[in-house]
């Protein structure tokens, strides 16, 4: 982040000022998010991509903040409907002033989030960012369809995880690319570096809710299985298990609850971790390779060590 550091700041910055309502329920929620931190990767993606093409311009924090706010809904809405408690290492939103305050905030926070891009007046930037939480919203229905179903297939799954989580991802760096006013390839080719390492950072989410420490990751290990959701972990056991091990993740994602560790046992004996990562490092290959042709830069270096990033972080 070190090329994009006082940038950093500056979103931030404009995201405070943003959340500034006459009414104090959206402050106080809105601090409360905005102080749990998180890493800020989809707005920094899109500053990045930005000056990697040459960016010269002043609606970059603006537009990242923008992107940080639909995300921020996302979660706020995510939180509610999956029930859950802890994010970031701390207690959600939802779960410190209720899910009525939860869900209605973040209404608030896309529909200022809308008001903020018009201030760009870019027909191209609310073309695809409007686009962007068409797909999320359809990505968080299909996941719902997909809850406590035990014969999800690995296209299923794949496209939940391309519409709810890699997709605004790539609007972020397609964004960037577009305020840069960069050539279509350099677009086509930023929308295919978000959407390859969007996904990379999802594949490795699924990992870490299998191995990771409840005190590095900020949420409670093994959420995913609780809610119901077959993962790419899950999905790989069911796929090359024995019969009782398959009988056993069925079960489990059907009930949302099972002995946790025979479970991770299960994904143990398969690889199913290795077999989740060495997909994402895949992934991750294909975003470096995607903006291969951009012109060399600090900004370019730090897209790739992106790519790094997101498939060796612990948390």
């Amino acid at each position: 982040m070190a090329p994009i550091a006082d940038d950093m700041k500056a979103v931030d910055a404009v995201i405070r000022a943003r959340l500034n309502s006459d009414v104090v329920m959206i402050r106080t929620i809105g601090d409360y998010i905005v102080g749990a931190g998180g890493k800020r990767m989809r707005p920094a993606l899109l500053m990045v991509v930005a000056k990697a093409l040459g960016y010269q311009g002043d609606n970059h924090h603006l537009l990242a903040a923008v992107v940080e706010f639909i995300h921020t809904a996302t979660l706020l809405h995510d939180d509610v409907v999956d029930e859950s408690d802890m994010r970031r290492g701390r207690h959600t939103a939802n779960a410190v002033f209720g899910n009525a305050a939860s869900v209605l905030v973040g209404d608030y926070l896309y529909s200022r989030s809308f008001e903020m891009m018009v201030e760009t007046n870019t027909m191209a930037v609310m073309s695809i960012l409007s686009e962007a939480t068409t797909v999320i919203a359809e990505g968080e229905v299909l996941q719902l369809m997909n809850v406590h179903d035990p014969d999800i297939s690995l296209d299923r799954y794949l496209q939940v995880v391309r519409f709810k989580t890699a997709k605004l991802f790539e609007a972020s760096a397609q964004v960037g690319a577009v305020i840069a006013h960069a050539t279509s390839e350099q677009r086509a080719a930023a929308a295919a570096y978000g959407r390859h390492i969007g996904t990379a950072f999802q594949l490795i989410d699924d990992v870490l809710d299998y191995s990771g420490d409840v005190h590095t990751l900020g949420k409670n290990v093994g959420d995913d299985l609780r809610e119901g959701k077959a993962t790419l972990p899950l999905i790989r056991v069911m796929e090359t298990g024995s019969p009782a091990q398959k009988q056993l993740i069925q079960e489990a994602i059907k009930a949302g609850e099972a002995d946790f560790a025979a479970v991770a046992q299960a994904i143990h004996d398969t690889g199913a971790l290795d077999y989740t990562r060495q997909a994402a490092v895949a992934e991750a290959g294909l975003a470096r390779r995607a903006i291969a042709a951009y012109p060399p830069s600090a900004y370019r270096e730090t897209l790739l060590k992106f790519c790094a990033f997101a498939v060796e972080r612990d948390h």
